[in-house]
């Protein structure tokens, strides 16, 4: 991974991670040979007799394997940075933000996060799909911390923004993914956390969305707020 900075003036670090790794198990078939039916047989009676006198034992045919998807992570970030992550498939960026949203554990390391954070990873987290957009609104307003009256302050402008004013009091299992990522964004952007965190999801959006999202980050940040962005494209990471 590449961390891309745009320092603005010398803050205190708002995020500071030391050595995080994480770890995941894979299980692996392992591959079918040729066998005969005594064979099959036989070894039937012995997973049978195995059962009786190990009834906790694993019994199914999967090799597991390690694998990291982060090892021994560093890095520090100052409150008002705007911090671009970019790289390969594979190479952890996701891992990392869930972590850094307390969606998942860290296998080891330590991670220190001053301030709220908003998140906005795959298309339709922290919606409920059977709530209509506004009463999702609120709902992700309450899981920030904030209160019914702050929210009401900000809710027309997280609607102006979305642009589906329109479908606002439909349930958002019914929503495109585009109107997913609008309004998902519009709430994460427009609640005012002190850390915004966007995933590669901002590409499902349209061009035109896509560029309106770039300029709220950039005034996000402005702002003295930070933000942690993942892309492929790189002419947007300079961008940002």
């Amino acid at each position: 991974k590449e961390l891309c900075r745009r320092h603005l003036a010398p803050m205190s670090n708002i995020i500071s991670v030391e050595n995080l790794s994480k770890k995941y198990v894979i299980g692996h078939q392992r591959p079918e040979r040729y066998t005969a039916l005594r064979d099959v047989m036989a070894n039937g009676i012995k997973r049978a007799f195995g059962s009786l006198l190990h009834p906790y034992a694993r019994q199914d045919d999967a090799e597991h394997e390690e694998f990291w998807a982060l090892k021994d992570v560093s890095f520090e970030i100052k409150q008002g940075e705007r911090v671009g992550i970019i790289g390969r498939n594979g190479a952890g960026k996701s891992t990392l933000l869930k972590i850094l949203s307390r969606i998942t554990e860290p296998s080891s390391g330590k991670v220190v996060i001053s301030g709220r954070v908003a998140s906005l990873l795959e298309v339709g987290t922290g919606f409920h799909p059977e709530l209509t957009g506004r009463e999702n609104i609120y709902l992700n307003g309450a899981i920030l911390g904030m209160g019914k009256s702050e929210i009401r302050r900000k809710f027309d402008e997280i609607v102006a923004f979305t642009e589906i004013e329109k479908f606002l009091d439909t349930p958002v299992k019914r929503y495109s993914s585009g109107m997913n990522v609008r309004l998902a964004f519009a709430v994460a952007a427009h609640l005012e956390p002190e850390i915004l965190i966007v995933d590669e999801v901002l590409a499902v959006g349209d061009a035109q969305f896509q560029k309106k999202c770039l300029g709220k980050m950039d005034e996000v940040s402005n702002d003295g707020r930070t933000v942690l962005f993942v892309s492929h494209n790189m002419g947007v990471i300079s961008q940002l």
